[in-house]
């Protein structure tokens, strides 16, 4: 097993990543009815990449299509796709943006990110796992939550809707010269 300090310091590694979508997820969460009923969604449609540099700085972007969410339930999607959330004929684009990486232990390791959802960024930490896998690609998994209201997604008639949504993703990265 490589450790993420090891697949850091591999010359190997340095140049550019690319996601790979068909083997990628993007999902999220967030309990409705007054906390009794969760609520799970995804995103469809999404593309990235990242970059390793000879001096161990790590860097990369995900786009993700604000309208390929997909909970499921047509009449909410396209609720959740209206100007009450996130307007996607306005901001047809979710971003994240990865600044900085730091090691913890193992495979873990800290993101620092930003988000942009309705054209509002914010920071993010996104605590995450990265692992080489058998054919060179690296899977990086990670799980952070968010306050919607931070994103102007503060719709919430009733107050049946927490703020706190669970933000998941699990994206595999292939080398591009393994691409070529």
């Amino acid at each position: 097993m490589t450790t993420l300090e090891t697949l850091l310091s591999d010359p190997e590694t340095v140049g550019t990543w690319t996601l790979v979508p068909d083997r990628s997820a993007i999902t999220f969460k967030i309990r409705n009815m007054w906390g009794l009923m969760p609520v799970k969604g995804s995103f469809t449609e999404f593309s990235g990449e990242g970059r390793f540099t000879s001096t161990r700085a790590v860097s990369g972007r995900i786009d993700i299509r604000a309208d390929s969410l997909d909970t499921g339930i047509a009449r909410r999607d396209k609720h959740l796709r209206s100007a009450d959330f996130f307007d996607v004929e306005r901001f047809e684009q979710i971003t994240v943006v990865v600044n900085a990486l730091h090691p913890a232990n193992g495979k873990s390791a800290d993101l620092h990110t930003h988000f942009t959802i309705k054209g509002i960024t914010e920071p993010v930490p996104l605590p995450v796992t990265i692992t080489e896998l058998d054919d060179g690609s690296v899977r990086i998994s990670g799980q952070t939550q968010i306050d919607r209201s931070r994103f102007d997604l503060g719709w919430n008639k009733l107050g049946v809707m927490s703020n706190a949504v669970v933000v998941s993703a699990d994206a595999v990265f292939l080398h591009s010269a393994a691409i070529a």
